[in-house]
């Protein structure tokens, strides 16, 4: 993360991944460093940043009322997605103004900072690119995840400072090929920001430092949950699609090779926060999951529970679990035990406790005084790009990314999986279709049902 945060850029275990991983993904194409890019500089903070959506959902519009609500001028420049129809009911949403949702508070209508005609409303699965190369100043990045190393690659060539949504890739080559655009971005002084909001959340922050001043005394062991119900979204239906790719990419969420499975998709946070706690990542992981509930073919091919057991190089455990059931207990939070004594951490608040009792608690925060983490983790990525500030919040987003991929591979097969075997893996789930008439990496078979892992019998590496 950024130099303010806790997470530091000495951990061995972080510095030998970023140069393992850096040195597999060296093959990528990149344009000479000294060719010339568009890119807004410092001292020209009265110039209006011009900013492109790539990716019209929930998250991505979201995003986008985000980046128009920093300080500034800012203006909505051009938007792409792979369908037309979201498009449009995100354009509508913004102009018209959104009701609060989780991530945002109720927004009135944004008009005055959206400039998106329809020459600059690019569809298809090669929009991205157009709407890189429409002449704006930052890329706000929330197509699924299985195209963002795709989108980012783009995005950093074009010398374009960035923010996109968490996971950051879907398999360890993309993982791989986000970091290679990272370093690259670093020497261009492109500011990359990721939805990785917990980090701009002040009693998070609040918290992580008290377990830095030894709080907690020597860190134990870890828990982190997503357990909830069934996920917001429901499976489109086939008979409103015209291919299989169109089927699937409408259907992302239930695929792993485009959402990396809600281990990937949303349990990201907590094993994020158990990362930045440890300053460091998982060497190995075993664990197990399935679908209990979710079995039909219409929910594609991922799990509908996981959990897992990680291992840091210290020996430190940290124990996860992420469900998607109804009727089961819920919990989204994370948990430290010291020697001293235990954090419990969630968006509703932080604490410390010994025993019964309560040694710290964060403060609670209520009308004006309040500002989401979603809003200051776009206001910090402005403020980087018109003060010229170093930021690049990819490097790490990538690790806890690929923490959650080594979850998942250990699920899938069943086996213990070791980092290191993990992230130089050659195995690609994802492909860089541009064209509908692609055929997706995942095939249904005869009764349109998907491959299922095994565990036992798939394998992973």
């Amino acid at each position: 993360m950024t130099d303010t945060h806790p997470i530091t850029n000495s951990t061995r275990t972080r510095r030998a991944f970023i140069k393992t991983a850096g040195g597999l993904a060296a093959g990528a194409a990149w344009c000479r460093p000294e060719t010339f890019f568009r890119t807004a500089h410092a001292g020209h903070v009265d110039e209006t940043l011009k900013v492109a959506l790539i990716g019209c959902g929930g998250r991505g519009t979201g995003a986008a009322v985000q980046a128009l609500s920093t300080d500034g001028p800012v203006t909505l420049w051009a938007m792409a997605d792979a369908f037309g129809d979201r498009l449009e009911l995100s354009l509508r949403g913004m102009r018209q103004g959104l009701p609060k949702r989780y991530d945002r508070q109720k927004t009135r209508s944004l008009a005055d900072r959206i400039d998106v005609p329809p020459e600059r409303r690019f569809v298809g699965l090669d929009a991205y690119r157009r709407a890189i190369d429409s002449g704006v100043d930052v890329v706000l990045i929330a197509a699924p995840p299985g195209f963002r190393p795709q989108h980012f690659e783009y995005a950093v060539r074009a010398g374009k400072h960035v923010f996109m949504e968490k996971p950051l890739a879907t398999d360890a080559h993309g993982v791989r090929r986000i970091l290679a655009a990272a370093k690259e971005a670093k020497k261009r002084r492109l500011k990359v920001g990721v939805g990785l909001q917990r980090h701009h959340q002040q009693s998070y922050l609040d918290a992580m430092q008290r377990i830095r001043d030894g709080a907690l005394g020597e860190i134990v062991a870890l828990r982190c949950y997503w357990n909830g119900g069934p996920p917001a979204k429901t499976p489109f239906a086939r008979a409103r699609t015209s291919s299989e790719l169109e089927y699937q990419v409408r259907n992302w969420y239930f695929f792993d090779w485009l959402s990396g499975d809600h281990i990937c998709e949303q349990h990201i946070h907590n094993l994020d926060v158990c990362n930045w706690i440890m300053q460091s990542h998982p060497v190995s992981a075993q664990g197990m999951g399935g679908r209990q509930v979710r079995t039909g073919k219409e929910y594609g091919n991922i799990f509908d529970h996981h959990a897992v057991e990680f291992t840091y190089a210290d020996g430190t455990k940290m124990f996860s679990q992420c469900r998607q059931i109804p009727g089961c207990w819920r919990s989204i939070t994370e948990h430290a035990h010291g020697t001293k004594a235990v954090a419990d951490l969630s968006n509703s608040t932080c604490r410390i406790h010994s025993g019964d009792r309560q040694l710290w608690r964060s403060k609670r925060w209520r009308g004006k005084r309040y500002v989401t983490p979603y809003q200051v983790e776009h206001d910090v990525l402005f403020d980087a790009i018109r003060r010229d500030k170093e930021f690049n919040e990819a490097e790490d987003a990538a690790i806890s990314t690929m923490t959650a991929i080594l979850g998942r591979l250990a699920t899938y097969s069943g086996q213990q999986v070791k980092w290191d075997d993990a992230i130089a893996s050659e195995k690609r789930l994802t492909c860089d279709a541009e064209d509908w008439s692609a055929r997706p990496p995942l095939e249904p078979d005869s009764t349109g049902a998907y491959p299922i892992a095994i565990p036992g019998v798939t394998e992973v590496l």
